[in-house]
């Protein structure tokens, strides 16, 4: 049943998106649509998976940060579900609460039914635990079973669309899909989160601008979490603030800034859900960061690869950018790198610039992300998150400030914390990652030699990869299927003819003939990729996504 309401609900926004591509579904040109048609889809669309529950309110989140998949108006309507999530029945959290903790519950006192926030997997409420100001985070009942269904419901769809459409945009769709229902598991376990605070807490143990919320662990379960109550305004809500000169934009910013690349370059581990709501401003003018459910764990390689990259776009260097994106995995080795170089130079040149407007930024940006919509490129895990956290220091700027310059902003913050960021990536040891260095060298020079050598004695041999041949052993079954149906077209129409002749039976012609025709019709008009085995994508379709 919850299948077939997601199907129904789901199934004209996805029509409309293929007609969008082709006029007639599978063929036909582009249809128009002028930007306020796609603006008041994209708040129908918001309006759905609103109505669908939490586990299609997360999907839109994360996928509110992914520009190579969604365009505008989509993307930024799908990170507004933030704020769309409705509360729970009066006396559930309580329920939930009593149920959890038994004769502790009795420990939490001045329970507030009115929350202080209404998340799309939990709700908070504020209390008193043993003199302390505390607030209360709770499960919501059943969602983990809602998750899980509808997570089946969101696979079958992907298999569906990677049958019809098997492009880059599709396999990256099913990749979030598949991200997100590996860590989804650890968000609907609290204990698990309060873990994730605990590490936070440590690594800003010695950052006084930065507060993490103390986890009372003695009242920490499965679908309760208890943590310090830290008042504070959301960093969305400082115009009086600010304009009192309580506190500065600029240093705000890059205490954001300073925190992230902190998080993410330094310490490896990742604060994964950026947005307003996240992100308090107390009275002492420190950060507080809430919400520790869904946090990354950078790789010390990654994050070397990264450290290399930002600092190579703090310089301008655009070939150390482009080199970092190869080795991150964002660009597909396919993609032309003089387009990309030319892009990225551009790109750099304009939004560097202390004078440039942020329309001006917004423009170039979208052109080059309308030029690269269809190129291959796919954000590795780790970058979408960290993109994320771009995105929000942006949009807080833009919001006190429309002429912010994100860009120009961080590059001198990036260039404050070169030095640690270097340390950070090389590890502890860097003599003995600079001795590693040297032996790949080495072991580099010797391989060429012996390259050389091959080449001059005529023993140098090139071979191709198997996914070329995987590809054209594709591409050749496609059409030896086309021809078959060809055939069988063919052979149908000859049989009705000499069954005519035999019958004299108008009817069985005409039968005959639109049957062969419907035939000859699939096979001009068809795709190739249709007519490929759809059970070969049934391999990568999980069979317990939680």
């Amino acid at each position: 049943m919850r299948a077939l309401q997601v199907f129904f609900r789901l199934f004209p926004f996805v029509l409309a998106f293929m007609r969008d591509q082709h006029r007639f579904v599978l063929f036909g040109r582009r249809a128009k649509r002028t930007e306020a048609e796609h603006a008041r889809r994209a708040e129908r669309l918001t309006a759905t998976l609103a109505d669908l529950g939490p586990t299609f309110i997360k999907l839109a989140q994360v996928f509110g940060a992914r520009a190579d998949i969604l365009p505008e108006p989509y993307l930024s309507a799908a990170g507004s579900l933030h704020d769309r999530v409705p509360p729970l029945p009066p006396g559930t959290a309580e329920a939930v609460v009593q149920e959890e903790l038994g004769e502790l519950a009795a420990l939490v006192e001045g329970f507030d039914p009115v929350p202080l926030a209404a998340a799309s997997l939990g709700q908070v409420h504020r209390a008193r635990y043993r003199g302390r100001d505390v607030v209360v985070k709770v499960l919501r009942p059943g969602v983990e079973d809602l998750v899980r269904q509808d997570l089946d419901v969101s696979f079958r769809i992907l298999f569906l669309l990677n049958v019809l459409f098997p492009n880059h945009h599709t396999r990256a769709m099913t990749a979030i899909v598949n991200e997100f229902a590996k860590h989804i598991g650890e968000e609907l376990d609290f204990r698990e989160e309060a873990g994730n605070a605990e590490t936070l807490r440590r690594n800003f143990a010695e950052e006084p601008r930065v507060v993490v919320p103390e986890v009372m662990a003695e009242l920490t379960r499965r679908r309760v979490l208890v943590l310090e109550y830290i008042d504070g305004t959301r960093i969305d809500r400082l115009h009086e603030r600010l304009a009192s000169g309580e506190l500065r934009l600029e240093t705000l910013v890059a205490l954001i800034v300073e925190t992230y690349i902190k998080m993410m370059l330094e310490d490896g581990f990742f604060h994964a859900d950026p947005h307003f709501g996240n992100l308090l401003v107390d009275r002492q003018g420190r950060l507080v960061l809430l919400d520790f459910g869904m946090v990354l764990r950078v790789e010390q390689e990654t994050r070397a690869r990264l450290v290399k990259t930002v600092l190579a776009a703090a310089r301008q260097d655009v070939d150390g950018v482009i080199n970092g994106f190869y080795e991150l995995g964002i660009l597909d080795p396919d993609v032309d790198r003089g387009t990309v170089r030319d892009a990225a130079r551009q790109i750099m040149a304009i939004s560097f610039r202390a004078d440039t407007s942020p329309r001006q930024i917004q423009r170039i940006v979208e052109e080059v992300l309308r030029t690269f919509y269809d190129f291959p490129l796919m954000l590795p895990s780790d970058l979408v998150y960290f993109g994320r956290a771009a995105v929000l220091v942006e949009g807080i700027g833009l919001r006190y400030d429309p002429n912010f310059n994100g860009l120009a902003t961080a590059r001198p913050i990036v260039g404050h914390f070169a030095e640690r960021l270097v340390t950070g990536a090389l590890g502890a040891e860097p003599q003995a990652r600079l001795a590693d260095w040297g032996l790949e060298a080495a072991t580099l020079v010797r391989t060429l030699r012996d390259l050389v050598r091959r080449v001059e004695r005529e023993e140098l041999r090139v071979r191709s990869h198997p996914r070329d041949a995987m590809e054209l052993q594709h591409f050749m079954a496609q059409q030896v299927r086309r021809v078959l149906l060809a055939l069988a077209a063919l052979a149908l129409a000859i049989v009705t003819c000499l069954l005519y002749l035999a019958g004299r039976r108008l009817e069985l012609l005409l039968l005959g003939f639109a049957l062969s025709g419907g035939l000859f019709l699939i096979v001009f008009i068809l795709p190739s990729h249709l007519f490929q085995n759809p059970l070969r994508f049934r391999r990568r379709w999980p069979r317990r996504p939680l």
